[in-house]
């Protein structure tokens, strides 16, 4: 195999490649930053506010942070599928800012959730096991879950 004249003959050392990646990175970042565009989200001159009302709320012995059109799974309600659901046990409200933390509830404060279905949740397999004496118990468990959406929060 013929070499080719031109080339030149660098060693690969680590030297050699240290300065040809030190090379190509001094001189690539520049030329990225100028290409891309520099935009702000908001656009200059408007004050973008987001207020989210959420709550934390007390269902089936849980507690669970929940805001307006929220979809989450509760232990098993005794309700059924499409009727609608009231909390009083609100432990916090924040409304934009204001914050009311009970003691040990809001005053006042309900939450409104509709029941969307039951279901049961992902199989859970509890295995026992004593080494040596032949003692081995294998037991499944499915908890009843139902989905509500939050629909109004009042506080």
């Amino acid at each position: 195999m013929k070499k080719n004249p031109n080339a030149k003959n660098i060693s690969p050392t680590f030297a050699n490649v240290l300065k040809i990646t030190t090379f190509a990175v001094r001189n690539f970042e520049p030329f990225r930053l100028s290409k891309r565009k520099q935009e702000r989200f908001p656009p200059a001159g408007v004050t973008l506010k987001v207020e989210i009302m959420y709550a934390i709320v007390e269902i089936a012995g849980q507690q669970f942070k929940v805001e307006k059109e929220k979809k989450l799974y509760v232990h098993q309600l005794e309700a059924g599928e499409g009727d609608s659901v009231d909390f009083d046990k609100v432990l916090l409200v924040d409304n934009g800012g204001k914050v009311a933390v009970g003691t040990p509830t809001v005053k006042g404060a309900k939450v409104t959730a509709k029941v969307l279905e039951h279901v049961k949740g992902d199989k859970v397999l509890v295995f026992k096991k004593k080494r040596r004496k032949g003692y081995k118990k294998l037991n499944g468990h499915r908890q009843q879950l139902t989905q509500i959406q939050i629909e109004n929060i009042v506080g």
